[in-house]
C-alpha cells in the first residue's frame, strides 16, 4: 500500500536505534524527506532533553527542506526502580526526557503547520502509560501525560488542519530491553525475564521495533487522514479495550 508520504518532510527524534530508526527507515522507503536525531549521530546531533535543543532541531530541519510536515516524537526512556526510592532529581530527569522533548518539539513545529494549514504529528508513548507498570513508575507517569498532551494538541489544531496521535507500544524487542545492562538484565537472569514478559503479553511475544514503526507510519500518513486524538496500542494485546 503507498502511504502518500512521497516527499513529505518528516522530523523523527530519538531515532538512531530501536523503534526510531525502523520508523525513519520506513518513512524513506515510502518516499518521505526523513531527518533523524540522536545524541550521539542522525542527521542532527542533539540532547533533546536539554532545554533548547528540540527548538534547535525544529528550526535546523526548516531551515534545511522548508517545512516539517509531520513530526514523530520518539525520544523516551527509563530504568526499573521502587517508587519510593525515586529522587526529586530523578523525578526531574524523567520529566524533561520523557515528556518535555515532546512538548518542546511540538510547540516549535506547530508555528509552520498552522501556517501551511497542515500537520501530522505522532507521539510514542507506552502501554505502561494506560496501565501504569510498578517497576518504572516514573516514565509510566510522563507516558501518561504524553497520552494527555496528545489529545490536547488534537483538540486545539484540528481547525488549522493539524492531526496529533499517539501509539501506545508494549515491550519491545530493542537495546532498552536486550542491549547489556537494559531492561531485562536489570531484573535478573535475561533470558528468564524476557521469557516471562512475552508470555505476559495474549501474543505471547515481544514486539519487533518494525511492526511498531508500521502503526506510527500509518498514523503519519495521509491513510490516516480522519484519526486525531488517539490512542493507538500497539501491545500484543496487553491492556484490554474497556467498553
Amino acid at each position: 500500500m503507498d502511504l502518500g508520504l512521497r516527499d513529505k518532510v518528516c522530523l523523527v527524534t530519538g531515532s538512531t536505534a530501536g523503534i526510531g530508526l525502523e520508523t525513519v527507515n520506513l518513512l524513506r522507503a515510502e518516499g518521505a524527506i526523513v531527518v533523524s536525531t540522536g545524541r550521539s549521530g542522525g542527521d542532527v546531533r542533539a540532547d533533546l532533553s536539554r532545554a533548547g535543543e528540540p527548538e534547535r532541531v525544529v528550526r535546523e530541519t526548516e531551515e534545511m527542506h522548508g517545512r516539517i510536515d509531520v513530526l514523530v516524537n520518539n525520544v523516551g526512556g527509563t530504568d526499573i526502580r521502587k517508587l519510593e526510592e525515586l529522587t526529586d532529581a530523578d523525578w526531574q530527569a524523567s520529566f524533561e526526557l520523557n515528556l518535555m522533548t515532546a512538548i518542546r518539539a511540538t510547540q516549535a513545529a506547530l508555528p509552520g503547520m498552522r501556517a501551511r494549514g497542515a500537520g501530522t504529528i505522532v507521539n510514542v508513548s507506552s502501554t505502561a502509560a494506560k496501565r501504569p507498570s510498578t517497576s518504572m513508575p516514573d516514565y509510566s507517569v510522563m507516558k501518561a501525560a504524553m497520552l494527555s498532551f496528545s489529545r490536547l494538541v488534537a483538540d486545539l489544531y484540528a481547525k488549522d488542519g493539524v492531526r496529533c496521535n499517539a501509539v501506545t507500544p508494549g515491550p519491545t524487542a530493542t537495546g532498552a530491553w536486550l542491549g547489556e545492562g537494559g531492561l531485562a538484565d536489570q531484573q535478573g537472569n535475561r533470558d528468564e525475564v524476557l521469557a516471562k514478559v512475552g508470555a505476559g503479553r495474549p501474543l505471547g511475544r515481544l514486539a519487533e521495533p518494525e511492526e511498531i514503526a508500521a502503526v506510527i507510519a500509518f498514523l503519519c500518513s495521509p491513510r490516516s487522514s480522519y484519526v486525531t486524538g488517539a490512542a493507538w496500542s500497539a501491545d500484543g494485546g496487553t491492556v484490554p479495550i474497556i467498553i
